[in-house]
């Protein structure tokens, strides 16, 4: 490689100062970007992109790691190595975010019960539960929903807009019974009680 720039008119000093850290730099935030998508395509059960992607994670890594021990002597090297790994977790857990792909469960714990966002779920066709439930100072209300991850900005945001002071919890799901739980079909094909609310 220090050849091809060579021919190009590049100082030897100049590559192993600048040119060689910046590669080394780039190939770890490509890899690290690429690992953190690769988990998460794993998490949702993407089984044909998962492989694919650690593939390129451990071509990338192995030419990042080869560059290393050409130029062990050179300090700038494992600077640009492990720079690389922090800005690449940033990169991937950023990409990770705009995706937004799976579903996540939703658990929304307030004093009294949310008529208010209930027929908000009920409007937007998402399957839930609502139950009652003993807290640390009396009586509570539950509530548990499955949605797709690209909901859970808007739900958050109408959550706190009801009750700024309710407590949720957000929790990843790796598969559910159904392909869509965003969607109540006017005929069940059989009893989802867990999601549906119980009557009274």
């Amino acid at each position: 490689m220090q050849e091809f720039f060579q021919t190009l008119g590049v100082s030897e000093q100049l590559f192993d100062y600048l040119i060689m850290p910046l590669l080394i730099f780039c190939a770890r935030v490509g890899d690290v970007s690429i690992n953190t998508l690769r988990i998460m395509f794993m998490m949702n059960g993407k089984k044909n992109i998962a492989p694919v992607l650690g593939f390129f994670e451990a071509f990338i890594w192995l030419l990042a790691i080869g560059q290393i021990f050409q130029n062990i002597n050179n300090p700038l090297s494992y600077v640009a190595y492990a720079g690389g790994f922090g800005m690449g977790t940033y990169v991937g857990m950023y990409f990770e975010e705009k995706l937004a792909l799976g579903r996540v469960l939703v658990r929304v714990i307030t004093p009294q019960p949310l008529p208010d966002l209930i027929e908000y779920m009920k409007e937007r066709d998402f399957r839930f539960t609502n139950v009652g439930g003993e807290g640390r100072f009396g009586k509570v209300n539950l509530l548990f929903t499955v949605m797709k991850r690209d909901s859970l900005t808007e739900f958050v945001a109408k959550v706190k807009s009801i009750d700024e002071k309710a407590f949720y919890t957000i929790e990843s799901v790796k598969r559910v019974s159904e392909d869509d739980l965003n969607v109540m079909d006017d005929k069940p094909r059989f009893n989802m009680s867990f999601f549906s609310k119980p009557r009274t």
